[in-house]
């Protein structure tokens, strides 16, 4: 399994109540089960994540991703020391959950037990109507100042977990970390 070098092997994910990690985690199982298929069909039913899921993906290797409830957000850190990767997903379409977002990106990338651990950035729900642009989401959240501070790598994507937009480009990246990991 990947590590950092400090017995990480969890792959966290973590984001807002209502930002789509547990269609993300469930999209991403059946594109790593069925080799990378396109059709992912109807999007399976979910429910909010109260707590944590665990979830395998065969990537190469079997990962697992520890999915973290958003209302969990205030305990976030004490699973922090047992990653090797941090997915932090947003909702592009909720403007109103912007500022809390940033205020949990920026405690998470300022954690010390992170400062090593790379970071993708997945603005999510790019398919619906209202979702706000990445030119416009990159400006709220000031991610060029974020990128050229934080001691991290940081990776950003925008994402549907929906209709599967940019589900390719996620598990790329996963495979990378995974690659710089052996």
């Amino acid at each position: 399994m990947a590590t950092a070098g400090r017995g990480g092997s969890t792959f966290l994910l973590l984001g807002g109540s209502g930002s789509g990690k547990t269609l993300l985690v469930k999209r991403l199982q059946k594109l790593s089960s069925r080799d990378g298929a396109k059709d992912l069909g109807e999007p399976p039913p979910t429910l909010p994540t109260v707590g944590t899921n665990l979830t395998d993906l065969q990537i190469g290797k079997k990962i697992t991703v520890r999915e973290l409830g958003g209302c969990m957000g205030p305990i976030w850190s004490s699973y922090y020391s047992d990653c090797c990767c941090v997915l932090y997903m947003i909702d592009a379409a909720k403007p109103t959950q912007i500022s809390s977002s940033c205020v949990q990106l920026l405690s998470l990338l300022s954690a010390e037990e992170l400062t090593s651990v790379p970071v993708l950035i997945i603005f999510n729900k790019i398919d619906l109507p209202c979702y706000m642009s990445l030119v416009e989401m990159k400006s709220l959240f000031r991610i060029q100042d974020l990128v050229s501070c934080a001691k991290q790598p940081i990776t950003i994507v925008e994402t549907s977990a929906h209709d599967g937009t940019g589900l390719p480009k996620v598990m790329q990246w996963l495979r990378s970390v995974l690659h710089d990991f052996r």
